[in-house]
């Protein structure tokens, strides 16, 4: 799959293509119904499906301040869509002049002169342009002048996630600060993911018997509420059963919030300076601070038991 970081970096002699437009945050399962109709247009047609995005979010630059948590890196949603046969990912750097572009602006700029769109397919409530004035009617009505379908596909599904809400990237951003993995695997269709470096922390865990990841978690991450998880530790292409704690570190009155990960029955694990991802697949039990080590160590002990448990009752199917 092709990876373009802004219009210049599009091909010159780039053909016609389906195209679709979106922050596309998660790669949620409504998204994946808009991705995956756009790839199958462009399977019928014979041309390369293209998905464009932001990077930052465009609250950022609308609203500074207002940049949401992030339930995956650009490269993850790269990879998601590389999975639902998208061929290439337009990345387009969202900045203050890019906002002011007119819908009509965007459409020529973007759809018609570099991506010659053939077929743009979108959800019912797709806007964009200088403050979201251009809509799918728009879009319309711009593919009549241009030569380009448009296609509105719901992306609006719903399932137990959020007491029945349609599916959004909010709706799995909030269940994530609530610790509802349940409901944000629903949402995404796979575990939570949080990357990052793993770096060295007060190793309290090491002196413990536990010895952990720390992971230095990249900027706007969607981090789960504090709290112990089951999950997976990836690393080089390995996933292993992890119990993974989310907090402060009460015990030792920390107040740096961090993500750390216990891989479960692996010895002398060296993962500093290495980018890894965590998966996580269950709430085990809230943050907590207990009266003595020894209860610690013991309340960790049954942490990992029981994050073992889940691990393998959820099954390879969630090793994603």
């Amino acid at each position: 799959m092709q990876r373009w970081r802004g219009l210049e970096d599009i091909p010159q002699d780039w053909g016609r293509s389906v195209v679709t437009i979106g922050s596309y945050d998660g790669v949620h399962r409504g998204h994946q119904l808009i991705i995956g109709r756009a790839v199958e247009r462009a399977r019928e047609l014979g041309l390369p499906a293209v998905v464009v995005t932001f990077d930052p979010h465009p609250s950022e630059v609308v609203r500074p301040g207002s940049h949401p948590p992030l339930l995956a890196p650009h490269h993850r949603r790269a990879e998601l869509m590389a999975e639902l046969g998208v061929d290439a990912v337009l990345i387009l750097p969202f900045t203050t002049e890019f906002s002011k572009l007119s819908p009509a602006e965007f459409v020529a700029k973007v759809l018609v002169d570099r991506l010659h769109a053939r077929v743009v397919v979108e959800g019912p409530n797709f806007r964009f342009g200088y403050k979201a004035a251009g809509d799918v009617a728009f879009l319309a009505e711009q593919g009549g002048t241009y030569d380009f379908e448009v296609e509105v596909v719901d992306l609006y599904v719903s399932g137990t996630a959020g007491g029945g809400q349609p599916f959004s990237s909010t709706l799995t951003r909030r269940l994530v600060a609530e610790g509802d993995m349940d409901g944000a695997r629903e949402i995404l269709g796979r575990p939570h993911r949080v990357e990052g470096v793993v770096v060295r922390g007060a190793q309290r865990g090491r002196e413990l018997g536990f010895p952990t990841a720390n992971v230095e978690t990249l900027p706007h991450t969607a981090i789960p509420a504090d709290g112990v998880y089951a999950g997976w530790l990836h690393v080089n292409d390995e996933a292993m059963p992890a119990a993974i704690s989310v907090g402060t570190n009460p015990q030792f009155d920390g107040v740096e919030r961090t993500v750390e990960a216990y891989a479960i029955d692996r010895v002398g694990l060296d993962l500093y300076g290495l980018h890894v991802a965590v998966d996580f697949l269950a709430f085990v039990r809230g943050m907590a601070k207990f009266d003595s080590l020894d209860q610690l160590i013991e309340a960790i002990a049954n942490d990992v038991k029981r994050s073992r448990e889940l691990v393998e009752a959820f099954g390879a199917d969630d090793r994603l």
